[in-house]
């Protein structure tokens, strides 16, 4: 069955095939995006999901990766959920890994037992957008899933097995909000320890709320420069571990890549030459979503 458009995914999924689960997202409100704004959320048909990975199968049988589209794949329950990896594995015998987006709230409904269930049938990777760790930024862009409830979500899924791969939205509080977008950030993704860190930027989207309270001049958006800094404030409170992280998003005017904590100075080095002007930014006409 043909993808119903529009779909996004990661750029690390870009190999993946990309079996869409649910249209649009259960928590369509948040109101800085735009993905699924003229999507309703509905969980497809047995029967569409099911003809898509033989029809898939039948022309790409050396598939690796899978990546679960749309925004919301976990909506599903695990009675309904393991049936389709079940079925992943059968068609697609060289399956390594399967992953999907996941919202904080998703995930901490779910028992431990729940969880290795789904590790234990290939879903090795979850993508969860934390976005801010600051509450009450969150609570003001309408996201679903709180602070607290992430970072239970990400600590359970890995003592799991299951990696998770945290995003960051960058400029998300907007000058108003710089400092404490920054610090809570920085204390939220501390706790979680994600095997995974990605930074995206804020970019104003036509028709979302986040857009209209900006025309109206009640949200300040951070210029190229900003971001950079609030970049170099959340990178340098960073205290991990093990995490691989990864700035390599259209959004982003400088893409940086790296693993903590071995190449943390070497990237605080990147940004502060950036920030001084002595190293070239993406041009804005090649940013985007």
């Amino acid at each position: 069955m043909p993808i119903i458009e529009p779909v996004i995914r990661p750029p690390s999924e870009s190999s993946s095939f990309l079996l869409q689960i649910t249209t649009g997202c259960s928590s369509n409100y948040c109101t800085f995006c735009g993905a699924y704004q003229d999507k309703e959320f509905r969980v497809k048909e047995d029967l569409e999901i099911y003809s898509d990975i033989k029809q898939w199968a039948d022309i790409y049988p050396q598939t690796r990766k899978v990546f679960l589209i749309d925004g919301d794949a976990l909506a599903l329950g695990n009675s309904r959920l393991v049936v389709i990896l079940k079925s992943l594995q059968r068609n697609i015998p060289s399956l390594r890994r399967i992953s999907s987006y996941a919202n904080g709230y998703n995930i901490t409904v779910r028992s431990d037992a729940d969880l290795k269930e789904l590790f234990d049938n290939k879903l090795k990777l979850l993508y969860i957008g934390l976005e801010s760790g600051n509450q009450d930024i969150l609570t003001e862009c309408r996201k679903k899933s709180t602070v607290d409830e992430m970072i239970t979500a990400v600590t359970r899924v890995q003592k799991i097995g299951i990696k998770a791969s945290v995003i960051v939205l960058l400029g998300l509080g907007g000058r108003q909000n710089f400092k404490v977008h920054a610090r809570d950030t920085i204390k939220a993704i501390n706790k979680m320890q994600p095997r995974f860190l990605s930074f995206l930027c804020l970019m104003l989207i036509p028709g979302t709320p986040l857009f209209t309270q900006a025309a109206r001049g009640e949200f300040q958006e951070l210029e190229a420069e900003e971001l950079l800094e609030q970049s170099y404030e959340i990178i340098k409170g960073l205290d991990l571990e093990k995490t691989i992280f990864r700035s390599n998003h259209a959004s982003n005017y400088l893409s940086l890549e790296g693993v903590f904590p071995c190449d943390k100075n070497r990237l605080l080095a990147i940004l502060e030459k950036a920030i001084d002007g002595k190293i070239n930014l993406k041009p804005e006409i090649f940013r985007g979503l």
